[in-house]
C-alpha cells in the first residue's frame, strides 16, 4: 500500500501567499531606500557557509544549525544569521576596501526549531552593519537608522529598548564571578522571578543582593544611569555608563529620545556583542521585532579586526507589528472569446502600459466567471462578434 502524498511543511517553514508576499515586497522596498538614503550598500551572501567559519563564528546554538554535507565531504550549514557571513565577507572579498564600511542586506536566515510553539525556521532579515568605527557616534547611528526605518515602513508606535552587556557583565562578575552565566541566562530569557529566586538563594551578603535584584530596576529615561552607578564599583561598570550617556546625547541630537528607553538589564542571545544593545519592540506585538548591538571582537576570528555594530529586523514580526496588510493592488481582468482574441490582448497592452496589472482569460477556460469575477476589481468582457459583424 503506498504511503500518502504529504501536504505539510518541515517543522518551521511557511509559505507566503499573494497578500502577504504583496506586503513584505513593499515594506522591503521602503526599508531599502531608507537605508540606502543613509549611505548603506546593499550586499548578499551565499545560503550555505562552511561550519568551521561562519557556522562556529555566527553564536547560534549548534542544535539550531542546519547542517549538510557537500561532496568533498566539508561540512556545511544554511546561514543562521547575516553578521557573521558579512564578517567572513569583510574580511575575504572586501578585504581591499578601507574602514569604515556600511552595508545593509536583506537575506532569510535559517534556524532549526525542536518545537515550532509558532516560531519559523526560516525567516526573512533586513539590517546594516557599520563596520570599523568604534565611536558611540556609530552606535547612535544605527540606532537612529533603525527607528527610521521602523518609521519609513509605517510602524508609529514603538520603542528601543537600550542596555550595555559590559554594564551587566560588570555588575555581575564582581559579585557572583564565575556563577555570572547562571544569571546571564535568567536575564536572557527575560525570566525576572527565576532571577530574583536565583539570587536570594546565593550565598553572599544581603547588600549584594540587593544590589542584584536592584538591576532589574533600571529602566527608564536618562536619569536610570544616576541608578545604576550606585550599584556598580568597578571601572568596566563605570565606563559602560559613561558610553550609555553619550550615547543617550547623541540620540537627542538625532531628536529621536522619545522613542528609546534605557534597560539595563537587557541580555541578548548573541554571545559575541560587546556593548551598547538594543531592541525594538511594536504596539501589541510581545516580542521584540529588531535588535542590534556592538561586537568589537568578531572580526578578528576571521583575521580582520575591527570595530562594529548593527541591526536586524524581521519582516514577519514587522508584517504583524504593523497589524494590517497592505491594500490589494487594483487588478483588472479582460475576459475573451477567440472571435475578439486580438481586441482582449490590444487593450491589455494599453492598460498595463498605465501601470495596471491585467490579467486576460480565454472564457473557454473559465468553469464559474462570476466566482472567478470575485478575485478582481475591474472586469472587462470581449465576447462574440463585434457591434455590425455578422
Amino acid at each position: 500500500m503506498s504511503k500518502p502524498l504529504m501536504f505539510e511543511k518541515p517543522l518551521g517553514m511557511r509559505d507566503t501567499l499573494p497578500e502577504m508576499y504583496e506586503m513584505k515586497k513593499q515594506l522591503r522596498k521602503q526599508l531599502d531606500t531608507e537605508m540606502t538614503g543613509w549611505g548603506y550598500q546593499m550586499i548578499e551572501t551565499p545560503t550555505l557557509e562552511y561550519y568551521e567559519t561562519v557556522g562556529l563564528a555566527s553564536a547560534i546554538l549548534d542544535q539550531q544549525l542546519f547542517k549538510l554535507l557537500d561532496q568533498q565531504g566539508n561540512t556545511l550549514v544554511l546561514r543562521p544569521d547575516m553578521t557573521a557571513p558579512i564578517a567572513r565577507l569583510v574580511a575575504s572579498s572586501m578585504k581591499q576596501e578601507a574602514y569604515p564600511l556600511r552595508l545593509s542586506y536583506q537575506s532569510n536566515v535559517y534556524r532549526a526549531q525542536q518545537h515550532e510553539g509558532g516560531k519559523p525556521a526560516e525567516f526573512e532579515q533586513l539590517g546594516v552593519e557599520l563596520i570599523g568605527d568604534g565611536t558611540v557616534s556609530a552606535d547612535g547611528e544605527v540606532i537612529a537608522l533603525m527607528a527610521s526605518s521602523l518609521k519609513r515602513a509605517g510602524l508609529s508606535h514603538f520603542k528601543i529598548a537600550i542596555g550595555h552587556i559590559g554594564y551587566v557583565n560588570a555588575l555581575l562578575l564582581d559579585i557572583v564571578g564565575e556563577r555570572a552565566d547562571e544569571l546571564r541566562r535568567f536575564l536572557y530569557e527575560k525570566n525576572y522571578v527565576g532571577f530574583r529566586e536565583h539570587v536570594k538563594n546565593l550565598p553572599i551578603s544581603s547588600i549584594d543582593k540587593g544590589r542584584l535584584l536592584g538591576l532589574l530596576k533600571l529602566r527608564g529615561g536618562k536619569g536610570t544611569l544616576e541608578e545604576a552607578a550606585k550599584l556598580v564599583k568597578t571601572e568596566e561598570g563605570t565606563k559602560a555608563l559613561s558610553e550609555l550617556e553619550e550615547l543617550w546625547n547623541v540620540l537627542e541630537s538625532y531628536g529621536i529620545e522619545q522613542y528609546v528607553k534605557l534597560d539595563l538589564n537587557l541580555v541578548l542571545h548573541m554571545s559575541y556583542y560587546t556593548g551598547a544593545v538594543f531592541e525594538g519592540y511594536g504596539s501589541n506585538l510581545g516580542v521584540p521585532l529588531c535588535s542590534g548591538g556592538r561586537y568589537d571582537e568578531l572580526l578578528g576570528k576571521f583575521e580582520r579586526p575591527g570595530q562594529a555594530t548593527g541591526f536586524g529586523l524581521r519582516l514577519d514580526l514587522l508584517v504583524e507589528a504593523i497589524g494590517q496588510l497592505a491594500s490589494a493592488r487594483k487588478t483588472t481582468c479582460i475576459v475573451f472569446s477567440k472571435e475578439r482574441r486580438a481586441e482582449a490582448f490590444k487593450e491589455a497592452a494599453s492598460l498595463r502600459a498605465k501601470g495596471e496589472a491585467v490579467v486576460v482569460q480565454d472564457i473557454a477556460g473559465v468553469e464559474d466567471v462570476d466566482g472567478m469575477s470575485e478575485q478582481f476589481t475591474e472586469m472587462y468582457y470581449f465576447i462574440g462578434a463585434k457591434k455590425g459583424e455578422a
